[in-house]
């Protein structure tokens, strides 16, 4: 498996990333040093669609918390009639593939947390928001009303990124220090297993770690919201999806070996239970075909 990608052209997560780009602006913005192990990086989404118009965009989540504000649709392919208002929320991982249909104009800006970096700032277990969207004032002493007023009024991603982490910095500085060690520590171990696909179990990646494996559990659900294994083919499963989607002649069983799989049918399995097509219908769907990405 490579190195991770430069934050910039990240395209990790989102699964027709070609479709996207012809209608929505991606931008992504570094972090303070003072976050490190805590924040990997902010980012901005912006889309102007023709009238009448609808975007359905899919995205297989990366395991990790984001601290997001906007005015875009809640999840769903059929939402509600908009405007929608700037809400501020705690996005928890999400297990499952999402969908979004953008309508019209709007914008989201995140801030995407290191995978048990939320857990520095929390003060119960990470699952606790697994699945869910909860407004972030909710879990963060900040004036919600407040935070989506100024975001509202700044005109650039940059601007809405800047507010955003201004405000959420200083819970970083302020967090108890044995969490922002434990938080860190499964980041470590998190990357860890990024780097290398022949960590393939939890049993694995705990030896690696040095760690228990009830003792690895213990601290990713505390700090990460999920389990260690399901990090673990969720990192897989992103993985595969990218390099089709940068267009990469893919061999699957070639592809099942390196990143970690028993043989090439545990990856077809796992990889259409969590996008919704086979490796083969997903690879030819990204290819161009002339037709409108709208739905």
């Amino acid at each position: 498996m490579s190195e991770p990608p430069d934050p910039a052209e990240d395209t990790r997560a989102i699964l027709h990333p070609a479709r996207m780009a012809e209608y929505v602006r991606l931008e992504r913005f570094p972090v303070p040093t003072a976050t490190d192990g805590i924040f990997d990086w902010a980012w901005s989404v912006s889309w102007n669609l023709p009238p009448g118009e609808r975007l359905a965009q899919d995205v297989l989540s990366l395991p990790a918390v984001n601290l997001s504000v906007g005015n875009g649709p809640p999840p769903g392919r059929t939402p509600p009639p908009g405007p929608y208002a700037v809400l501020p929320r705690v996005v928890g991982v999400a297990r499952r593939r999402t969908t979004r249909v953008l309508i019209g104009s709007g914008w989201n800006v995140a801030i995407k947390t290191t995978v048990g970096g939320f857990g520095a700032l929390a003060p119960v277990p990470v699952s606790r928001w697994t699945d869910k969207e909860v407004p972030m004032g909710t879990v963060l002493a900040l004036d919600d009303s407040a935070l989506a007023e100024r975001m509202a009024a700044a005109t650039s991603g940059g601007d809405r990124a800047g507010i955003l982490l201004q405000a959420v910095e200083p819970f970083v500085a302020q967090a108890d220090p044995a969490r922002m060690r434990a938080a860190r520590e499964v980041t470590a171990i998190a990357e860890a297993a990024e780097r290398h696909p022949q960590l393939r179990l939890a049993e694995e990646l705990a030896a690696y770690a040095g760690l228990s494996v009830r003792t690895l559990q213990r601290l990713f659900a505390e700090y990460a919201g999920i389990s260690p294994a399901w990090m673990l083919r969720r990192l897989r499963l992103i993985e595969a999806a990218e390099r089709v989607a940068r267009g990469e002649e893919v061999r699957w069983a070639e592809v099942a070996a390196e990143l970690g799989y028993s043989d090439q049918a545990h990856l077809s399995r796992d990889f259409t239970a969590a996008i919704g097509s086979t490796p083969t219908r997903y690879a030819a769907a990204q290819r161009p075909t002339g037709t409108s990405p709208l739905t």
